[in-house]
């Protein structure tokens, strides 16, 4: 068990930066769908108009959010006044590409990771899973990890309970909910150039693999 999660009771981690490496297909999917959306509606400033980054567009604007929010967070971030309609259809397009990354089935668990909820548990502490993907679910399955982990909120316990994106710290707290365990005694592991160990009642935005 790792010095940064002994004397907690539950540990919660991040499903795309963590335990998969689906970060990568979210990145690729949210670049295929924004720079799409850049060449068919271009910005009237020349400097809205670059690539959408998958560094720096994708983990300070739209990494960890959810459904329409992500599907507005992009465009609104280069200044576009969006109508009703246009998140909706961003957020189709990029569920469409991300489905269709998903379905190759070339997401896998990363080992380190996986020895982690094995230590967790020897040491009474129960391991969660959390992500705003609707298919963190089938991700873990696939996978072969989903019996690992005690608690999983993914994208549809989101949309259910209405939890606010990151820098939110509401889906993690939400899984520190299910295991019953108090955010106090409650770490949260995500992924970012190191591996990041936090108290899910901050508020935080990590990114990459681990």
């Amino acid at each position: 068990m790792p010095g940064a999660l002994r004397g907690t009771r539950a540990d919660v981690l991040d499903t795309d930066s963590m335990i998969t490496d689906s970060a990568r297909v979210h990145a690729e999917a949210r670049k295929a769908t924004f720079d799409a959306f850049q060449s068919q509606h271009p910005s009237q400033s020349p400097a809205q108009r670059r690539p959408f980054d998958v560094c720096e567009d994708d983990v300070r604007t739209v990494d960890g959010k959810a459904g329409l929010d992500g599907g507005a967070a992009f465009p609104t971030s280069r200044g576009r006044h969006l109508s009703t309609a246009t998140p909706e259809a961003v957020a189709a397009d990029k569920e469409r590409r991300h489905v269709e990354r998903l379905r190759k089935g070339d997401i896998t668990a990363y080992p380190r990771t996986v020895r982690l909820p094995h230590a967790s548990r020897r040491d009474g502490v129960a391991p969660a899973a959390a992500c705003a993907s609707r298919h963190a679910r089938e991700l873990l399955v696939h996978a072969g990890v989903l019996d690992l982990f005690d608690a999983l909120v993914d994208g549809d316990e989101t949309a259910r309970l209405r939890l606010a994106g990151r820098p939110d710290p509401a889906l993690f707290l939400a899984a520190a909910r299910r295991l019953d365990v108090p955010a106090r005694e409650t770490a949260v592991v995500e992924g970012g150039p190191d591996v990041v160990v936090r108290d899910p009642g901050e508020l935080f935005v990590e990114g990459g693999a681990p």
